[in-house]
């Protein structure tokens, strides 16, 4: 049967183009994994979020979104469309900065956790020097109670620090870490805890992630001890790649060869990353940095398929001089 071109569904015109808030709000429920994490990060309510998915598939005379057996899933439309939003919202973004402030100029001094600047800084970093090219970055990497220690004496412009789901009041929830108990390629590190007790490779105190497995250990009567300790993510990961231990890492950033430890551990309660501004008025680039962060960063766990996946770090040669080992066993860490 043939069809009359009254029966063609329009498509959006080349006069209409696209709405930048339809395509933000579409480009960050993907990257949340729902509409409720979107308008979190937004700052608008679920409705308004909804209505703007609704108006975007109206124009398109398609949909974006479907509701399968895994929960809420890209449409063929929406996975084409997703790659050209990315890169309108980045031009009009870039765009928007270059012109609004073309003489912003200045230092913003940064605070971050390592494994997190590792991976999900370096493009909106990239991408804000490039809009912003007389803005000095200086990022600092810390553990969080010592980001949090400099940042109470003034140290820093903007810090991300680790913390509890739905922590302290203040600063704005970038980023939800799901961690997992990571081993080597080949399983050593689980097997070998036969020999008095689980061994671990962690980071010193007061690290979070060191204080989360040995609490989910003791809760669970696991005995462990631990047999490496290094400051460095890339010292830790040289250790259980060798074999001597397993750790807790974020489960994006597993590296390719690791194996994930789903059985026999107990399982390990999120954490999140958050953003918090020093107090009283910064600077106008310390503020757009700020912004540009909470619009950039991914956002948390879920994404749809269709969403870049994040980049796991590649080995790195450990740290110069010996590394720091600890022969600590469950009872004496406290």
């Amino acid at each position: 049967m043939t069809r009359s071109p009254a029966d063609t569904p329009p498509m959006l015109s080349p006069e209409a183009g696209f709405d930048l808030n339809l395509l933000r709000s579409f480009a960050m429920i993907v990257d949340c994994g729902s509409f409720t994490r979107a308008a979190e990060r937004l700052g608008r309510t679920q409705s308004t979020i909804s209505l703007q998915i609704k108006r975007l598939e109206d124009e398109l005379r398609k949909p974006v979104f479907e509701r399968g057996v895994r929960g809420l899933q890209l449409t063929p439309a929406g996975e084409v469309l997703l790659g050209f939003a990315r890169r309108i919202l980045d031009l009009a973004d870039e765009a928007q900065a270059r012109i609004a402030a073309p003489d912003m100029q200045g230092t913003v001094r940064l605070g971050t956790p390592e494994d997190f600047a590792t991976v999900h800084l370096p493009d909106a970093l990239a991408r804000f020097s490039r809009s912003h090219p007389r803005v000095s970055l200086e990022v600092r990497c810390d553990f969080t109670l010592n980001l949090l220690d400099g940042f109470a004496r003034g140290e820093f412009d903007l810090v991300l620090v680790k913390r509890e789901p739905q922590g302290p009041e203040g600063g704005v929830r970038v980023w939800r870490e799901p961690l997992v108990w990571a081993d080597g390629p080949a399983g050593t590190g689980a097997v070998s805890r036969r020999d008095g007790g689980l061994p671990l490779v962690l980071a010193p105190r007061p690290d979070v992630y060191r204080k989360r497995a040995l609490e989910a250990l003791e809760h669970a009567g696991i005995p462990w001890r631990i047999v490496y300790t290094s400051p460095s993510l890339a010292g830790i990961l040289a250790a259980v790649r060798a074999g001597l231990g397993v750790t807790v890492l974020p489960r994006e950033m597993v590296p390719d060869g690791f194996r994930v430890l789903e059985r026999d551990l107990p399982a390990l309660a999120d954490t999140e990353i958050a953003l918090y501004k020093a107090p009283g008025t910064l600077s106008a680039a310390a503020e757009r940095l700020a912004d540009h962060l909470i619009r950039s960063v991914d956002g948390g766990p879920d994404p749809l398929p269709g969403r870049p996946p994040s980049v796991a770090p590649a080995p790195l040669s450990p740290p110069v001089g010996p590394p720091l080992v600890v022969p600590t066993s469950g009872p004496a860490e406290g």
